[in-house]
């Protein structure tokens, strides 16, 4: 069996999750609160974010009026934005108005950033609308010729707007969890749930974020995510909430270990992102309550620094502190040996979900359409 991959002195992979924006009109709640996420991410995350992606159900009603606003409102961004479809996006039976109002690249799209192949669908299209998710034929087989074409040691990742065990049509369920497994696809990103979320199934991290648009559970905010040497790291971050923001890439937390190579050695290496405006003054970190010992820059920003631990541990904590005596905090508990018993690979569900994990922002409730969602009278169960 070929060595798995595991963190270098390469940059990791690391983007932003707006999740489902549910745009009405500019004088909605979660419009404003787009636009204020978006100025927040260019001036506290510039030159940290490879992209932005937004999950689908980017307008509420489908209308050209809507992704009009979107587009206006992206035009803060200066990284790259990537766009999939909702089944909101198909209200109108058809998705000509999110194309041509976004100028989003057509779906299935596969794109490659920071050396790993990341590959964008579409589920809603191929269905008549509504929550009809559909692959079809045509991109089933684009998939497949995909990811058969995804080079020996390159990760990927995979961008739907649902689970893959939503997919109406059961053959169709079992070929894209089947593929999921078969190529070790190291992360499925969504949107649909309303609510954060992960789930492992041993092989791939299933990963969605909560509604910008329509809240049922937790404040306003975006993930941040983080593919660094295949480990996956996920952090929501509200937008009240203050910087310096830190998220440990590596080592993988014990909750989202894909395989038994990403278990912490006698020697490891700790790599951080630390997000903000402020210039930053130091970072450190510490086993447990041991001593605070100091992290470095590399070429490309990421803190690191090299561990070698005798004494058993069970958190790893990382800390930065910016040029103005602002303080920001990671913490994650590393695995030190595989899990007892893994869930069966390609489940494509949240049946392998991780639950509450509220130092990253998952409070584990699963308010929202698809699980526990609030009476239509609840105060928050409308657009924020």
């Amino acid at each position: 069996m070929a060595a798995l991959p595991s963190p270098s002195a390469s940059k990791p992979l690391v983007y932003a999750h707006l999740g489902d924006l549910h745009i009405t009109d500019a004088k909605a709640r979660n419009y404003l609160d787009l636009l204020s996420i978006l100025v927040q991410l260019e001036v506290e995350c510039h030159g940290r974010l490879d992209f932005i992606y937004l999950p689908g159900d980017v307008a509420d009603n489908g209308r050209p009026e809507q992704y009009q606003l979107v587009a206006a409102a992206l035009r803060l961004a200066s990284v790259p934005v990537y766009v999939i479809s909702g089944d909101h996006d198909m209200e109108i039976g058809n998705l000509g108005p999110f194309y041509a109002g976004l100028g989003a690249q057509p779906l299935p799209l596969a794109v490659e950033v920071q050396g790993v192949r990341c590959l964008f669908l579409d589920v809603c299209g191929p269905g008549q609308g509504g929550p009809d998710f559909r692959l079809g034929a045509s991109q089933l087989a684009w998939l497949r010729e995909a990811l058969g074409q995804v080079p020996a040691g390159t990760e990927v990742a995979l961008f739907t707007h649902t689970y893959p065990a939503d997919l109406r049509d059961a053959t169709e369920q079992q070929q894209l969890t089947a593929l999921l497994a078969q190529h070790r696809v190291a992360l499925v990103d969504m949107g649909h749930t309303h609510y954060n979320e992960l789930a492992n199934d041993g092989t791939t991290i299933y990963a969605a974020t909560r509604s910008t648009g329509q809240i049922e559970e937790g404040p306003v905010g975006y993930s941040l995510v983080s593919l660094d040497g295949g480990i996956v790291s996920w952090r929501f971050k509200p937008l009240d909430g203050g910087f310096p923001f830190v998220l440990i890439t590596a080592p993988a937390d014990y909750r989202l270990l894909r395989h038994a190579g990403q278990v912490v050695q006698p020697s490891f290496t700790i790599r951080a992102v630390v997000f903000g405006s402020h210039a930053v003054a130091e970072v450190v970190y510490w086993l447990d309550e041991g001593p605070r010992l100091p992290l470095q820059p590399d070429a490309h920003g990421v803190w690191q620094a090299e561990v070698t631990w005798t004494t058993p541990f069970r958190t790893l904590t990382v800390l930065a502190r910016d040029a103005t005596g602002r303080l920001g905090r990671h913490q994650l508990v590393p695995a030190f040996g595989p899990p007892l018993a893994l869930p069966q690979a390609g489940l494509g569900s949240d049946a392998a979900s991780i639950g509450a994990w509220e130092e990253n922002g998952i409070l584990g409730t699963q308010l929202g359409p698809n699980r526990n969602a609030k009476p239509l009278n609840h105060p928050s169960s409308s657009s924020s």
